[in-house]
């Protein structure tokens, strides 16, 4: 968990944050112990840029991986709250749906958390039957 936490801050310090200043990086460990990073990307449009955590799940998902373990680390929120450390909304829901059973760790806290932690009700769909073909 160490070395996941480790890479979580050195993606984060490759964060593209010009507007916000505040620069994220994520690590997610794969069933078969590789770890897939990510960082925070910004854009002047506001609501297109895309959080570090989301960028290293769907590594891990399109290289086919369970994920066991996410480390976020926000390198601008040194001894910051708890409530200013954690994923945000979007996040958790990638979360509850990609990575289920993953233990999240971040960065400057001395506890794992599980979804159901951060996400208690969280949104469901039902996966649709599939028709048959004749």
């Amino acid at each position: 968990m160490k070395t996941l936490m480790k890479v979580a801050r050195n993606a984060a310090k490759r964060a593209h944050a010009p507007y916000s200043n505040f620069r994220v990086g994520a690590a997610v460990l794969g069933s078969s112990s590789n770890i897939y990073e990510g960082a925070n990307i910004e854009n002047a449009s506001y609501g297109i840029g895309t959080c570090a955590e989301r960028v290293a799940i769907a590594a891990a998902t399109m290289a086919g991986e369970k994920i066991e373990a996410i480390a976020v680390a926000c390198v601008d929120a040194q001894g910051a709250p708890l409530s200013e450390k954690m994923p945000c909304g979007a996040c958790r829901q990638w979360i509850q749906e990609l990575a289920p059973h993953a233990e999240i760790m971040i960065d400057g806290e001395n506890k794992l958390f599980k979804i159901g932690d951060l996400l208690p009700l969280p949104f469901r769909l039902a996966k649709p039957k599939r028709k048959r073909r004749r």
